[in-house]
């Protein structure tokens, strides 16, 4: 049996799609069916269950609140939570499959990518709580994949894409930066890492995965309103100042991922499939 944690979702709602495409059996639970933060409740649930696989999508994700009125929400989902989804799952003998973020490292690398085993250092609560579920992991776990993960987009739920085209709607220009470096990934892309893993027995460990190409963000809104009459110029961050510090560079390598065989496609290439499947 398998287990979805924050099935309603960007991430969690995708990999549902995904997984009644592949006639798997699963039960997906958000925070009303499975409250991850009470640890006691959590491990009785899962001992219930009993899953042999546990897609942990639940997280707190709100980047600029977890600075302040968030943090202490943020500690408790991503850093409390994850450790009781861990404890649980080795406790019934599951593969735990945890998300984590580009915002664990701190963007001063000075060239290349950033590997799997590379230093982390983040800038802000979000990636100081999401590394920390990946040590809870780590600490309890003897089958986990961690799959760090950068600039989400897809058809469900809230992000850049779709703030973008309702931007341009009422907006003749468009500002936005050009001094941050990252991976786009499509959530589609992500789900079928995530299950591939997983049925192909692929090693355990942290693995890196973003669609493949890199760019800036205003590289991205270029692309995403290409055939729309907006002009969106780039900016840099210092003109556009947020609560929570953004690494400048966060290009993830993702060679460990391709040495499993999955075919990674291009995020330009994600994301025409992906705005093709919202049409």
């Amino acid at each position: 049996m398998i287990l979805l944690t924050g099935g309603n979702g960007q991430l969690g709602t995708e990999l549902r799609h995904l997984l009644d495409e592949q006639g798997q059996e699963y039960i997906s639970t958000d925070s009303n069916e499975l409250d991850i933060t009470d640890e006691a409740a959590t491990m009785a649930k899962i001992k219930e269950i009993q899953p042999n696989v546990i897609y942990h999508c639940a997280a707190y994700t709100a980047v600029d609140k977890a600075e302040d009125e968030g943090k202490e929400i943020d500690e408790l989902v991503n850093v409390q939570g994850t450790a009781n989804v861990a404890k649980a799952a080795e406790a019934v003998g599951a593969t735990l499959v945890y998300i984590s973020t580009d915002y664990v490292f701190d963007g001063k690398l000075k060239d290349g990518e950033y590997a799997t085993d590379a230093q982390t250092n983040p800038l802000n609560e979000y990636g100081r709580t999401k590394l920390a579920g990946e040590q809870a992991v780590q600490n309890t776990m003897s089958k986990y994949y961690i799959i760090r993960t950068s600039w989400v987009f897809g058809k469900y739920g809230h992000n850049f894409v779709f703030t973008m085209q309702k931007l341009a709607q009422t907006h003749p220009k468009l500002t936005i930066v050009n001094d941050q470096y990252g991976r786009p990934t499509w959530t589609r892309t992500l789900a079928e890492f995530m299950t591939y893993v997983v049925a192909n027995k692929s090693e355990y460990g942290i693995y890196h995965l973003s669609n493949d190409n890199a760019c800036t963000w205003y590289e991205f809104a270029k692309e995403i309103l290409k055939d729309t009459d907006v002009d969106v110029q780039p900016v840099t961050s210092d003109q556009f100042p947020q609560k929570a510090t953004r690494p400048q560079y966060s290009v993830m390598d993702l060679s460990k991922a391709k040495a499993t065989g999955f075919d990674i496609p291009t995020w330009e290439d994600a994301l025409a499939m992906m705005l093709e499947s919202v049409e």
